[in-house]
Formats: C-alpha cells, structure tokens, sequence
C-alpha cells in the first residue's frame, strides 16, 4: 500500500508543476526576439514573388489566435475557452494545436517523428552502456592499475568533448578521407533494418558518448564504496568467485545512484538531440523543436515542451520507483 500511495501523490503533485511550466513557457515564447506576423508576412510576400500584393495582417492575427490578450491565448490552448471558429479545442479536449505555417494538427507531425527520436534515444543508452559500464566496473575491482588510470582519463576525455563539436569533426573527416557523407533520406526500421541501423549508428554512438564518462567514473565510485563494505567481506571469507561477489552482490547495490543520474539523462537526451539530428538530416522531433523555435511556432513549441516536461517527470517518477526494486531497505511509507 505504501508504494502505490507514493505513486498516487507522485502524480497529484505533477500536475500543479507541469501546469506552472507551462505558463512560464507560454510567456517565454511571446518574449522571444522577432515577431511571427513578420516571419509569415515575408513568406508570403516571397511566395507571392514580390508584387507588393495587399495582405491583411489583422485577419492573419484572428487565424492564428493572436489577436487578444495572453491569458485568453492560454485558456484557448488549454481548451478552457473557445476559439471563435473550433470551439473548445485545447489540451483538454486532447488536442494540442495546429500548427502556425502549415495549419496541420500537430500530433501529425509528433506521431510521424517521434519514432525516429526513440530510436535515437535508445541506440544511444545501449551504445553508452556497453561503453560505460564494463570500463567503470572493471576500474573499480582493479582500482590503481593502468586499467583503472587508462579508464578514468577515458572518462575524463569524454565528459570534455561536446557531442556536437565531435559530430561535426567526424563527418568532416570520414567525408574527407572515406568518401562518406550523411544520409539525407530517412530509412525506416520497418522498410530496410539494415540501412537504418547504419543511419544511427554514427549519432546514437555520439549521442552515447555524452553519458559515457559521468557513468564510468559514477559506477566506478559506487563499486569501490560497495566492495568495502562488510558483506563484500563476508563473500570475500565464503571463497565465492570474483564474478559473483561482483554482479550478483556489489554492482546491484552499486547501481542505484547510477539509476538517479541515467534517469535524469534520459531527459537530457532530447535536447542532445537537437543537434545530433540537425547535422545528421535525422527528422526527429529534434529538428522539429529548432524548426519550431526558428519560425517562431508557439503552438509547436507549447506543444513539444508539453511532452517533454510530461516524459521527464513520469521518468523520474519510474526512477525513484526503482529505488524500491533494487534495495529492499528503502521504504515509501
């Protein structure tokens, strides 16, 4: 009863802080420099070919929702007040817009992108494991060697690099010196899996490589801590084999404060992918986000915030909820 009861209150208290970053980030989108009216009137002034045609800038205002006040914008997109042609169409009625330019719902463009984010994402955790993991442990049970010396500077290189300075020096050398340039057409998994693995294989490993150092010398800190500790005596005493002290009893206990830090990553990810997908043509909601921002599209980026804040505190709530998996002692009471 006490973890469900932890649960329940984890949620009730999402709802009140999703809502407050909501409104910080509505107004934050009407504060940032240049003005949407502009950016469209240009388009359309070029679209037109420059003829100088009369455009009625007041009816673009009413189309779009901007012609009142921010508070009755908010309610509207809430869907707590109507809009003057849809009604009350607004999160609460499970809508969350359309969008500025293209005038398409934008769960559309949410539900055709967000497969290729989740496949970033994930490629990028297992490739950031494999790397981080075996390389932390391993430093730990032979602490002062030169594996342990060769893996913390490892470590250290990589918490140094930003990703997207290494996207950019690895396609301008494998471009240079193999011949091989990004994909521009996006491959499905379902269509060809072989030709997509090779599309993100490249970015996830880079995208991986962001986590790869703070886990390493995280792991490598809790295991020393464990393999201290009585019981790893204890094991030690029983004439166990090192393999089984080390996964069956240090690297689970060891592994918590590696969870509290590869939970909070996972948010992380969506904005390394910002630019891991803008230099890799990958049409994630990444790019959807720098698109969003550059056209000024506050309904995209009302939307997308949405998501994400909703991802990042469900995932933190999971997070904490594993707690209790892996270590018995700790109580939600």
């Amino acid at each position: 009863m006490g973890l469900w009861s932890y649960i329940v209150r984890r949620i009730l208290l999402l709802i009140p802080t999703i809502f407050l970053v909501t409104i910080i980030v509505f107004l934050l989108c009407r504060f940032l420099p240049g003005d949407v009216i502009e950016l469209l009137l240009t388009q359309m002034q070029s679209q037109a070919g420059g003829s100088g045609a009369e455009i009625d800038v007041a009816a673009i205002q009413r189309a779009l929702g901007l012609d009142v006040p921010v508070h009755i914008q908010y309610g509207r997109w809430l869907g707590v007040l109507p809009f003057p042609d849809k009604g009350y169409d607004g999160i609460f009625q499970g809508s969350l817009g359309y969008m500025f330019q293209k005038q398409t719902p934008i769960v559309d463009e949410f539900l055709e992108r967000w497969p290729v984010t989740l496949e970033l994402g994930i490629l990028s955790i297992i490739i950031g494991a494999f790397i981080a993991l075996p390389i932390g442990i391993l430093s730990a049970i032979r602490q002062d060697s030169f594996v342990d010396y060769g893996g913390r500077s490892f470590a250290i290189l990589m918490m140094s690099l930003p990703s997207f300075w290494l996207a950019t020096i690895v396609i301008v050398y494998t471009s240079k010196w193999f011949g091989w340039t990004t994909r521009l057409e996006y491959i499905s998994f379902i269509e060809n899996p072989v030709e997509n693995l090779k599309m993100f294989l490249l970015p996830a490993l880079l995208m991986g490589s962001m986590m790869t150092g703070i886990i390493m010398r995280l792991i490598r800190t809790s295991m020393l801590e464990v393999l201290r500790q009585d019981f790893i005596r204890t094991a030690w005493s029983k004439g166990l084999s090192e393999r089984t002290i080390v996964l069956r009893h240090a690297l689970k206990n060891a592994f918590i404060p590696v969870i509290t830090v590869w939970g909070g990553m996972l948010g992380t990810l969506i904005g390394g992918s910002v630019v891991i997908e803008q230099i890799f043509c990958l049409p994630g909601l990444g790019r959807m986000v720098l698109t969003a921002l550059n056209t000024r599209d506050y309904p995209t980026i009302q939307a997308l915030n949405l998501i994400i804040t909703t991802f990042v505190m469900v995932n933190n709530l999971v997070v904490d909820v594993m707690y209790g998996i892996l270590d018995p002692r700790i109580r939600f009471d």
